[in-house]
């Protein structure tokens, strides 16, 4: 790591502690040469992979479409945005455990759907009523009495 202060490359961790619920590291440096102090902080850069939309075309994973998805389901309802936050991660992750380079967006839903289910049943039928494009009050029954069962 070069020094931010005189541009040697000689420096030397002093403390390293585990920040943000153990998700990157906060590292303590000092330079060899200046003796200047300086803080460095580390994490994982974890790509996500491609979304393959229902219509073939293939786009770069939008945590923001996400967050929208889920904040209109939600609408109204009593979820702190901490645990959408907290929605919003277990869905990436789940989403990186694929371990495959492309996902399609449908995968993406039933994560999102396999969320919602847990954390608020009106939102979670919001949100499945417009991914899969409920077409009348019937269908609305139907996912409501698998709900229940």
């Amino acid at each position: 790591m070069h020094c931010p202060f005189c541009g040697v490359q000689d420096t030397k961790v002093i403390d390293s502690r585990l920040v943000a619920d153990g998700a990157s590291v906060r590292r303590r440096r000092e330079c060899n040469h200046c003796k200047e102090r300086f803080t460095t902080f580390e994490t994982a850069e974890l790509m996500m992979p491609r979304v393959i939309k229902s219509d073939g075309t293939r786009e770069p994973f939008n945590e923001d479409k996400l967050r929208s998805g889920l904040l209109r389901a939600l609408e109204k309802r009593p979820v702190s945005l901490e645990v959408m936050e907290q929605a919003i991660n277990k869905i990436k992750s789940s989403i990186r455990a694929t371990g495959e380079r492309e996902v399609t967006s449908h995968a993406i839903g039933h994560f999102v759907m396999d969320n919602l289910k847990q954390i608020d049943k009106v939102a979670y039928v919001r949100f499945a009523s417009v991914y899969r494009s409920f077409e009348d009050v019937r269908e609305f029954g139907e996912e409501i009495a698998r709900l229940n069962d």
